[in-house]
């Protein structure tokens, strides 16, 4: 079922893409208007990131440009991020699951309009989707958004849909 969902969620994105642009290789950076980086990695540098043993709380959002859901919930996530801005132990991280030859036509112009100020990575590690899903989360459909909680390299929380501002700052009370 999970080979499914996942298959179902790499096809809509490969139909929904309708731009040619150049694809961009791993840990390439890209800055917007507003100094704003897309960073294009593999799993595995991503994990590298999310598993540090800082005494930090990670909140990782796994979202794609194209997902109405995902939109829809960033602008309280950015609400969430901003409020904990100052705090050290606190980092929120936002991972596109969009294509990595649409960082420039789509996800860039994307966080520039939505005004989105957290780290963003793009995952590009589409053909080992099988592999890093359920490693993240042993059951994680591949379905987005969905949001990981992380500190001193062990996972805290997963939750697979879109949640409200109040759900996410409960969360973030929670393991902070």
């Amino acid at each position: 079922m999970r080979n499914v969902i996942v298959l179902l969620i790499t096809m809509m994105a490969l139909t929904m893409q309708g731009h040619n642009t150049k694809i961009k290789m791993s840990g390439t950076q890209t800055d917007t208007k507003k100094g704003q980086q897309v960073t294009i990695v593999n799993f595995e540098k991503l994990e590298s990131i999310l598993k540090k043993n800082d005494n930090k709380l990670y909140v990782v959002n796994f979202w794609a440009t194209w997902c109405k859901p995902c939109v829809m919930e960033l602008p309280e996530f950015m609400e969430v991020n901003k409020a904990y801005e100052h705090n050290p132990n606190f980092k929120m991280i936002l991972v596109s699951l969009d294509l990595a030859k649409e960082a420039e036509s789509d996800v860039k112009p994307f966080l520039i309009k939505h005004k989105i100020e957290a780290d963003v990575y793009l995952l590009d590690d589409n053909k080992r989707m099988n592999q890093w899903i359920p490693a993240v989360d042993s059951h994680w459909s591949g379905a987005i958004p969905a949001t990981v909680l992380y500190k001193n390299g062990k996972k805290l929380d997963f939750k697979e849909s879109k949640l409200s501002k109040n759900e996410l700052e409960q969360l973030i009370q929670k393991h902070l």
